[in-house]
């Protein structure tokens, strides 16, 4: 999607707000001891609180209101009866619609704490490459140099990037034009970044594995070695004084 209006911009940062303020929530609230579905179903009130509508559901039919993978599970994970354990890498992910507009936001972290500094290290090399990924987004770029930043970062710290997941367009569908925002360089990909491109960017970090592969069901998606994978995600607006980060919310 790309903004032509104020109205257009006033809606998106809504439903951005929506999702950034849920996610911080739930991410706030994940305790060693809970049960996915637990943080679910406090994810499905927050998001009728606020008067918006679970993407996952109302345009997949997934079964939960929000995406909750948990180490092995890269995305997609079902939330259901899986307990959180110390240590473990837990992914959420909201995405909801309201009045016609998308937003979508996603965070890796660790639950408790872990005697695994590897686990760290690729949260926090996912945390980098996406700030690099940042200092690309504006307006003339080409889309590809997105991925070029994230898999540079990768490298620079001996991890890798999934190579079958990426980020999208956004705004008036969940997944909206540029198709596939890749997390690594894409020579043939000339598409340009434009004024109002509304898109979500999400490094997926590995430690090794560079594809996942359908999981356990239906929906998730895992790695078959095991690595730790991380993720981060926002919805951001192209602009030329910068990209504008619709899903952040401040402390």
């Amino acid at each position: 999607m790309i903004i032509k209006t104020d109205e257009e911009m006033k809606q998106l940062e809504e439903i951005g707000q929506i999702c950034g303020k849920v996610l911080k929530e739930l991410v706030e609230t994940t305790k060693v001891g809970m049960t996915t579905k637990e943080i679910d179903e406090l994810g499905g009130r927050l998001l009728e609180e606020m008067g918006a509508e679970s993407a996952p559901i109302s345009e997949y039919e997934f079964p939960g209101h929000t995406c909750i993978s948990v180490n092995e599970e890269v995305a997609h994970g079902i939330p259901g009866s899986r307990v959180i354990n110390e240590g473990d890498i837990v992914n959420i992910d909201v995405s909801a619609k309201k009045d016609g507009y998308f937003a979508d936001t996603g965070l890796s972290f660790i639950a408790g704490t872990s005697t695994d500094p590897l686990k760290q290290k690729v949260i926090d090399v996912c945390e980098a490459s996406f700030e690099e990924a940042l200092k690309k987004i504006k307006p003339g770029t080409k889309v590809s140099q997105i991925g070029r930043a994230v898999h540079k970062v990768a490298r620079q710290n001996g991890l890798t990037v999934i190579k079958n997941l990426t980020g999208h367009g956004v705004g008036r569908s969940l997944h909206d034009a540029p198709k596939h925002i890749m997390n690594y360089y894409e020579p043939g990909n000339s598409e340009l970044l434009k004024e109002g491109m509304v898109i979500a960017v999400e490094p997926f970090i590995s430690t090794k594995a560079a594809f996942v592969t359908d999981g356990k069901n239906d929906w998730a998606f895992e790695t078959k070695d095991g690595s730790y994978v991380a993720q981060k995600e926002h919805t951001i607006v192209v602009t030329k004084e910068g990209p504008k980060l619709l899903t952040l919310v401040e402390d």
